[in-house]
């Protein structure tokens, strides 16, 4: 995966700071696909920050890998803040990692229902010992790409607030 040297710059900065702070991440992703991990992986040295990476594409995935309740995916959808939080926190008790960010949305072109358009994207973010975070974002139907990309700059960010609210 080739990404645009500014990104790349970004994940380089994250994984110098996690390594100050000997910390590591699990990352657990379904609309991604994987591209979170990849991108910190692009990274040298970043075998010191990245515990693993958890590609839960389907509901049968995040249940087995992550312990996301069936029950749960049923009453809220795969797609939903619910799911991303249990996401991240089973990533965060299926590793060794301090911090693990999620993913979970409608890319596109398809899978959009009235109430769950494509572009909708849920994260979690866990830190051990603190509270389960939350973010929803709308991108639009901007195209499968963008909408990936989009993701994997906001999993970035919360990767970043999480190192910032140390201080």
């Amino acid at each position: 995966m080739i990404e645009a040297p500014a990104l790349l710059e970004r994940a380089a900065v994250l994984i110098r700071a996690y390594a100050a702070q000997g910390w590591t991440i699990a990352t657990a992703e379904s609309c991604t696909g994987g591209r979170i991990a990849a991108l910190l992986t692009e990274v040298p040295g970043s075998s010191a920050v990245v515990e693993r990476g958890f590609v839960t594409y389907s509901n049968q995935a995040k249940a087995e890998m992550l312990g996301v309740s069936a029950d749960l995916i049923a009453e809220h959808g795969a797609v939903s803040e619910s799911v991303a939080r249990a996401m991240a926190q089973g990533a965060l008790v299926r590793s060794q990692a301090e911090v693990a960010v999620a993913v979970t949305g409608i890319a596109g072109p398809g899978g959009a229902t009235a109430t769950k358009p494509v572009g909708l994207v849920h994260f979690g973010l866990a830190v051990r010992d603190r509270p389960t975070l939350h973010l929803e974002r709308r991108y639009g139907d901007l195209g499968r790409a963008t909408v990936r990309g989009h993701a994997v700059e906001d999993a970035l960010s919360l990767l970043e607030r999480a190192l910032a609210e140390t201080a």
